[in-house]
């Protein structure tokens, strides 16, 4: 079982993730960036390409899961009490070669369209 302590000494672990809370839940950030959340005391929300959620989901069921809320985005959320700890540790210490975070590092103004015009988010 992993407490809530072991996922703040985690995250706050990572170059340029900063601890934050919102309605006495913590959340940390990369550049404001959401990289990890709360939900409660048992479970947390951490951010996931989906090819690295997908492999998650397949390897530790009992561990993560994707509520239909997070379906679009690219999260996943962490059973603490019931999951494996080994596997919650590494998706948080995954976090350090993140493309997403990566991006958000050098590209703080958004992706360049191809018109050259500044998007929210990365052409497909």
């Amino acid at each position: 079982m992993l407490q809530i302590d072991e996922v703040a000494r985690l995250a706050e672990a990572l170059a340029g993730v900063r601890r934050t809370t919102a309605d006495g839940l913590a959340q940390w950030r990369y550049h404001g960036r959401l990289v990890a959340r709360q939900l409660d005391d048992t479970q947390v929300v951490i951010r996931a390409d989906f090819d690295y959620r997908d492999s998650l989901l397949r390897q530790f069921p009992g561990t993560f899961s994707v509520p239909a809320r997070y379906l679009k985005h690219m999260m996943v959320v962490a059973d603490l009490a019931q999951g494996n700890a080994g596997a919650i540790e590494d998706a948080l210490e995954s976090l350090k070669s993140s493309p997403q975070l990566v991006r958000v590092a050098g590209w703080r103004g958004g992706w360049r369209g191809r018109r050259g015009c500044r998007c929210a988010s990365r052409p497909r």
